[in-house]
């Protein structure tokens, strides 16, 4: 079920990086039990204020696609050349002038306007079941796959497989930056997020350079920028 409450193009999505709900603070005269009633009130204030807002958008069931595709940055490339890696794709996903795109299978997004509740304001998921990046050198393939992007804590997580073997399950693959993230915009029956950054994470890193014999792949190195398309209809 999809739900658009308001024109989502009039709203500036402040990004895919999004502001978590802060700790309250306390005096350090104050004893464990006022610590404790102070954390479940501010709990429960966030509870209700999200019951009492009405979502900007709503879709309930991403199923109907559409794709996440990435546009890959120069200095990624570039490093994958000097490397001596070569990326390619996995399962549903294309390289095409560029950009690795992953079809989206499934999931669902909330969004918020900014400032609207307490909480993160874009709530979900974003899944790609069946694709994938992989990246080879030699006879050694690492492959990235099953991705689920969580807006709430701006990861991207999946599973990595080296030369066929499970390496990690769940684990963070990207880290994302939403600093430069367009307003929302439609095109027709489908919602666009432009301009998170995506980054790779530590995990990755270490997997990465462990994998290669190197210490060349950097926690924070850009990959490229996303744009991701949902299908509203």
């Amino acid at each position: 079920m999809i739900s658009i409450r308001k024109v989502m193009a009039a709203t500036a999505v402040g990004a895919m990086t999004l502001v978590p709900l802060a700790a309250c603070s306390s005096d350090d005269a104050e004893s464990p039990a006022a610590e404790t009633t102070s954390a479940v009130t501010s709990e429960d204030s966030m509870t209700e204020t999200e019951d009492m807002v009405e979502p900007v958008a709503e879709v309930d069931d991403l199923s109907n696609g559409v794709d996440t595709a990435v546009a890959l940055d120069m200095g990624f490339t570039d490093a994958l050349t000097t490397l001596g890696l070569t990326p390619g794709t996995v399962g549903t996903a294309a390289l095409t002038d560029g950009s690795l795109i992953f079809p989206i299978t499934g999931g669902e997004v909330t969004y918020y306007e900014p400032g609207s509740i307490d909480g993160p304001y874009v709530q979900g998921e974003i899944m790609h079941d069946g694709s994938g990046l992989s990246l080879t050198a030699g006879e050694t393939v690492v492959e990235l796959t099953d991705f689920v992007i969580d807006p709430g804590t701006s990861e991207l997580m999946g599973t990595a497989i080296v030369n066929g073997e499970v390496a990690a399950e769940d684990a963070v693959i990207f880290d994302l930056d939403g600093a430069t993230l367009q307003p929302l915009r439609t095109e027709g029956d489908n919602a666009i997020l432009q301009g998170t950054q995506v980054l790779i994470s530590e995990t990755a890193a270490g997997l990465l350079n462990d994998t290669f014999e190197t210490d060349a792949v950097t926690p924070g190195l850009l990959v490229g920028t996303a744009t991701i398309t949902i299908a509203t209809a």
